[in-house]
This record gives C-alpha cells, sequence and structure tokens, in this order.
C-alpha cells in the first residue's frame, strides 16, 4: 500500500502536474488528505519544487458555513483570494488539488446560497480559471478516498472496508499496481494523441449522438477545431495531465448549433448534491428546457448563473469499454464517472483550435467558443451509443458504434 501510495504521488507530479526544478507547486486538498499531500509535496521537492504550498478546507466546516453564515457573505470575496490564485499563475506556478469530498456533502441546504456563492467566487476567479482553461500554467486533479464518498459507493461494505475498496478501484484506474506508472502514462498519452489527431484530421462539421435512452442530438463544430487527448502543453512550454485518471479525448462545440434532446446515463454530484436522470432540449444551442428527477432545483440554479451555462462547453468521447467503464462502479464523482462514458460539459469551453496563439478572448468567442462562469460535465455514454459525423463535403462516418470508436 505504501509503495502504491507513492507510485500515485509520483505520477501526479511527474505526469499530472509535471513539475520542473524551481518551479513553485500550489496544492489544494481535504484536510483529511494531509498525509497524502506530504507524499504529492515530498515528491515535488524530488522534482525541484523550488516551494509547495498547501490550501487545506474541511468538508464538516464547508457544510457549516453553508449552513450558519450570515447570509451575506456569499456575496463577498475576499480580496486575498484572487490575489493568492492570481501571484502563483502570474509565476507560472504548477496547481494540484486532491479530491476527496461527499458527493452529497450540501445536501439540505439552500439552493440559492449555493448559487450565489458561486457566483461570487467565478467572478473573482474569472481571470484564474481563464488562465487555467487556457493552459498558461500546468495544473491537475487526482482524488482519494475519503469515508463519506466511499460509503456512498460501496454502501454494503463497512466504512474501512469501502474505503480499501474504493482505494483498489483508484489505483487501478489510475494504472498504479501495473509496473512504472509513469512510463505507462507516457504510452498511454502518445496513444491518445494519435486518436485525437486522427479525429482533427477529418474536420467534422456536425455529430449526432443516438441511443436507446432517448438521446437524438446533433452539433456543430467549429472550423478549425482541435481534438485533445489526455497529454497538453502549457504556455510555460511544460506537457501535463489536467485529469489523473483520463480516458476522454474532447473538443469545444459551435455555441449556437447543438439541437434535439439528450438523456443523462449517470447521476451528476453538483455543488454538493445528486441530481439524477437528467434529460436536456436543446435549440440553437440553448438549453430551453431542463428536467430531472432529482435535484432539479440545484441544476436549474446553476443554468441561471448567466446566458452562457445554458450554452455546451465541451464534446468528450469515452469508449464504452474504457478502463474505468469495465469496473462497473458509480463513482459519484466527475473526475471518474466522466472518464467511464462519453459527456458533454455545459458552460464556458476550452480553446480547442488548431490555431489558438495570438488569439483574443473575442475572436475565439466570435469563432464559436462558448463563455459562461460554469463548466458541468455531464455523462451520456451507453453500451449502444452511436455517434456519426459529417464532413464539410457531405460524406457521413462512424465515429462511435455500440458505445466504442470505429475510427
Amino acid at each position: 500500500m505504501q509503495q502504491h501510495l507513492k507510485d500515485y504521488a509520483r505520477l501526479i507530479v511527474q505526469i499530472g502536474a509535471n513539475v520542473q526544478k524551481g518551479q513553485t507547486v500550489v496544492i489544494s486538498a481535504s484536510a483529511d488528505s494531509a498525509y497524502f499531500v506530504r507524499m504529492v509535496a515530498e515528491a515535488a521537492y524530488d522534482a525541484g519544487a523550488r516551494d509547495v504550498v498547501t490550501r487545506f478546507f474541511d468538508d464538516a466546516l464547508t457544510r457549516m458555513h453553508f449552513l450558519r453564515a450570515d447570509s451575506a457573505v456569499f456575496d463577498e470575496v475576499p480580496g486575498w483570494i484572487p490575489a493568492f490564485f492570481r501571484e502563483y499563475a502570474d509565476q507560472g506556478a504548477a496547481f494540484i488539488r486532491i479530491e476527496s469530498s461527499d458527493p452529497e456533502l450540501l445536501l439540505g441546504t439552500d439552493p440559492d446560497r449555493i448559487q450565489r456563492n458561486n457566483i461570487s467566487t467565478s467572478k473573482a476567479l474569472k481571470s484564474y480559471y481563464d488562465k487555467m482553461m487556457g493552459n498558461a500554467f500546468p495544473w491537475t486533479i487526482a482524488a482519494i478516498p475519503a469515508e463519506a464518498w466511499a460509503s456512498k459507493v460501496f454502501p454494503d461494505l463497512s466504512p474501512g472496508e469501502a474505503i480499501e475498496r474504493l482505494w483498489e478501484a483508484i489505483f487501478a484506474a489510475v494504472h498504479v499496481g501495473k509496473g512504472d506508472p509513469v512510463a505507462i502514462w507516457r504510452e498511454k498519452i502518445a496513444t491518445m494523441a494519435a486518436r485525437a489527431n486522427a479525429l482533427s484530421a477529418h474536420q467534422f462539421v456536425k455529430l449526432h449522438f443516438q441511443n436507446n435512452l432517448g438521446t437524438d442530438l446533433t452539433l456543430t463544430l467549429p472550423e478549425a477545431h482541435k481534438w485533445v487527448a489526455c497529454g497538453e502543453k502549457a504556455k510555460t512550454g511544460t506537457n501535463f495531465v489536467a485529469n489523473i485518471p483520463t480516458e476522454e479525448i474532447f473538443v469545444l462545440p459551435d455555441r449556437i448549433g447543438t439541437e434535439g434532446v439528450v438523456y443523462a446515463s449517470m447521476p451528476l454530484s453538483l455543488n454538493g448534491n445528486l441530481v439524477e436522470n437528467i434529460k436536456f432540449t436543446f435549440e440553437k444551442g440553448k438549453i430551453v428546457k431542463a428536467e430531472a428527477t432529482k435535484g432539479l432545483e440545484h441544476l436549474e440554479k446553476e443554468l441561471e448563473i448567466d446566458e452562457g451555462a445554458r450554452y455546451l462547453g465541451e464534446i468528450a468521447l469515452v469508449p464504452y469499454h474504457s478502463p474505468i467503464s469495465q469496473m462497473n462502479i458509480l463513482f459519484y464523482n466527475t473526475l471518474f464517472d466522466e472518464n467511464a462514458s462519453c459527456h458533454l460539459a455545459f458552460g464556458r469551453a476550452y480553446p480547442t483550435f488548431l490555431d489558438t496563439d495570438d488569439r483574443t478572448e473575442e475572436e475565439l468567442k466570435a469563432r464559436g467558443m462558448n463563455d459562461s462562469l460554469v463548466h458541468v460535465d455531464f455523462m451520456i455514454g451507453t453500451a449502444d451509443l452511436s455517434i456519426t459525423g459529417t464532413t464539410a463535403a457531405g460524406e457521413e462516418i462512424a465515429v462511435f458504434v455500440d458505445g466504442n470508436f470505429v475510427v
């Protein structure tokens, strides 16, 4: 176990953030994960980090805050918080986040408080998030078990057994315990990049999604779009992997080009609440109707944050027979569930164009990139999902058949 933990920490540092000699590293994590954060920090110093800066949060205190803090605080963000992120981002620091939160942490709290907090925080940190999504610096997200999360995933096990089982699943998902994980991931990055390049070469003008859940959705793609796999390059010049694990190849859709109906294939953990059986109806790119059998009020609050929240910002393809999908585990955590299923995201788009250098934000938006304070992934992949791409010449090419790549 100790060797697996050390290998996982090294993977996060060397492949995820790809920490360079002389670089500052900023780690955000739950207080309960301090033991693992120390391992990540040690791996970062071993890689030559100039300094490791830590930010800890606590689920119990976060829930207490949303239940008991004065209402006014949810519209405020202390100036030191955006200053903290801005200063380290400007330095080209590497940012690492270790997730382990309860997927229903904020169950029963006021949705209005959550929405106002999200708006104020997103506005205050918008310049940081813009830089992050534009790869101005390397960043990565990984996860470790917490008791509440593990017990949600494995409700029939004791807390200790559930944590042990979730660790096994996480190690399997990130390829720890199969040899040198860093070497395994380097090979994985090269393989996924080749498929992403093949998709980009087609320059599809639209994609059509269908399955037996009822999904019948057409999305248009902007000119000169670029499919992106797990290996990305920061403007600091270093490669990094934003999500550990990852199985997705993604691209941005044209903001106003989505038409039809899509059904979510998994529950969504949104702002500490679960949203189940989501159905979206799109017209001219906009979500004109949102439905859910549980948590609809939280979903609607997220869609009301700004105008861009009702438009899509990401199309991500993940084969149904991906390693994480084959575990047949519902993780109740987007980091894992989105890598077991094709997914879409409403809100802010990543600027995945072939030629983004020296392009202004206004130019990227004019080319079809959506902007928003939010970016929320929801899963749509199924065993029978079909995706058909149409080229500029009108040729139809099967991309997915029965939930898996055929290109």
